[in-house]
Parts: structure tokens; sequence; C-alpha cells
């Protein structure tokens, strides 16, 4: 894929175009890449005593994984923990292609990867960037190989 970087003047010029003979996995990747860095999820932090109930908008960018425990969405970040009102099959939508769903409660973001280690019973553990360790059921692990060329 050829890239062209032009300078422009003020921020209100800046954009992207693509042109593209067909929408491929490739051409997916780029798109998600430039829009995942605007796209942002109303989150509130867990446990917050000074102002129960303020929402912030957080990044996409920086979300490690998302897991549902007991109707429940949590956010997870390198050092934090938020919640968010979404459900996990909406935040699939809502993150894009560098997300992947690995367990019936757990979808995680394939760019905080480090490494993915095969288990025993079939499953495999992914370790993260930020040294934390999840468990791939199964089921998933396929979709996971193929995402990750493995």
């Amino acid at each position: 894929m050829k890239v062209i970087l032009e300078k422009v003047a003020k921020p209100e010029e800046e954009g992207a175009h693509i042109r593209a003979v067909e929408l491929t996995e490739e051409v997916r990747n780029a798109v998600d890449l430039l829009e995942n860095n605007c796209r942002s999820i109303s989150v509130s932090r867990v446990g917050e005593e000074k102002s129960p109930g303020e929402s912030y908008m957080l990044g996409t960018n920086r979300i490690y994984y998302t897991e549902s425990i007991d109707k429940r969405t949590y956010v997870y970040t390198k050092e934090e923990c938020f919640e968010t009102r979404y459900r996990l099959y909406e935040l699939e939508d809502i993150l894009g292609v560098n997300f992947l769903r690995v367990s019936k409660s757990l979808v995680v973001n394939m760019r905080k990867i480090r490494s993915v280690k095969t288990e025993l019973n079939g499953r495999m553990t992914a370790e993260l960037l930020n040294g934390e360790k999840i468990v791939i059921s199964r089921s998933y692990v396929k979709d996971l190989k193929r995402k990750l060329g493995v």
C-alpha cells in the first residue's frame, strides 16, 4: 500500500483519504487505526467516592480489555478500572477491528497483547502489555490465532 503524507497549514485541514480496489482486512485496519484515535466511550470510575455518578470520556486506544461480571461491564486500562453502561456485544461493535471477543465475558484489545501461550486443556493464556494475564476460551482460540497470524 502506497502512503502519501502532505503537510497542511491548519489543524482543520487535517484528514485522510483512502483509495482502495476493495475493502480488505488491511484497509479496514488502516481505517480503524485512524478512527480509533478519535473514538471514545462514556465510563465512570469504579469505587469513585469524591463524585459518584460522574462520567468520563475514555479513548478506545487506552482500553486493554472489557469484561462482563454480574450484569455489569467493566473497562480496564493500563492501571485503572472503569464501569460502562454498554453491554459487551455493544462494545464489540463500537470498539472496532482491533478488539476481539476471547470468552463469553471478555473482549480484548489485540494491540495490547504481549504474548500468548497454549495451555494443555485447549485454552490459551494471553499476557498483556501491563503484565496482566487473561484466559482465552477454547471456542475463541481459532479466531485469536487467525487474527494474530499464529
